[in-house]
């Protein structure tokens, strides 16, 4: 599904040029579940924006679905962005003065799907993270937890086949982390891609396989140092 090779994004801040990816070289599968893992000003932010088609490597090749970034059109990238890909931040990005139901709903409108198909679609993302009975709250009557499982829903109404989430756990308590990573294992259960942004080791071996970040480099970490190897499972 995603495959960088070479890929490297530089920035130039007065006299510095800055390499935010050196020569990064990933490849993930469908329906894998992979952690990035790395401290901050590692390069994940810049990372994830390029495997979400929300920026542009300086040089290398970004291949999605078999096909080299620079081969779609502005639109098909859109379309991405907008379908394919379900995007999940640290500090959730919903509307304050919207409810949670008006939050999931408000990117299926933007696709154009039919009134009805939306009331089902938002009642079915909120059921999953078990937050239907309080589809009438606004952002500010819900905990930390509750707004980002409502992001979650958001993304998951949208029915991507892959999700970015950078820092999904990182404002929150280790109960409710583990609830938030329970729902991602789910969607993975499910079929679906998860690329996870973490500094947590913690968090990091929670998925099946994860890559280290540092100074723009990346490189493989042995499935079986993480959680998920030591359970006897395998990609």
């Amino acid at each position: 599904m995603i495959r960088f090779n070479e890929i490297c994004k530089t920035y130039v801040m007065g006299d510095e040029v800055v390499h935010a990816l050196d020569h990064a070289n990933i490849h993930i599968k469908q329906g894998e579940f992979v952690s990035i893992i790395g401290p901050s000003g590692s390069g994940k932010s810049t990372l994830m924006n390029i495997m979400g088609c929300l920026d542009t490597a300086s040089s290398g090749e970004y291949y999605l679905d078999g096909l080299p970034i620079e081969q779609y059109s502005e639109k098909d990238l859109a379309r991405i962005r907008n379908k394919k890909i379900g995007f999940i931040f640290q500090n959730f990005n919903l509307i304050t003065t919207m409810t949670a139901e008006e939050n999931v709903e408000l990117p299926l409108i933007y696709q154009g799907v039919k009134a009805s198909e939306r009331r089902a679609r938002v009642k079915e993302a909120l059921t999953l993270v078990d937050l239907y009975s309080r589809k009438d709250h606004t952002p500010n009557q819900m905990s930390g937890g509750q707004q980002q499982r409502v992001a979650i829903a958001r993304a998951v109404a949208a029915k991507p086949s892959l999700f970015l989430a950078d820092e999904p756990t990182g404002n929150l308590d280790s109960a409710t982390g583990k609830q938030i990573m329970d729902i991602f294992k789910a969607l993975n259960k499910q079929g679906n891609t998860i690329v996870l942004i973490t500094h947590d080791d913690s968090v990091a071996a929670q998925a099946q396989r994860s890559i280290r970040i540092s100074d723009g480099k990346v490189s493989d970490i042995n499935i079986a140092d993480n959680e998920f190897g030591r359970r006897g499972g395998a990609i």
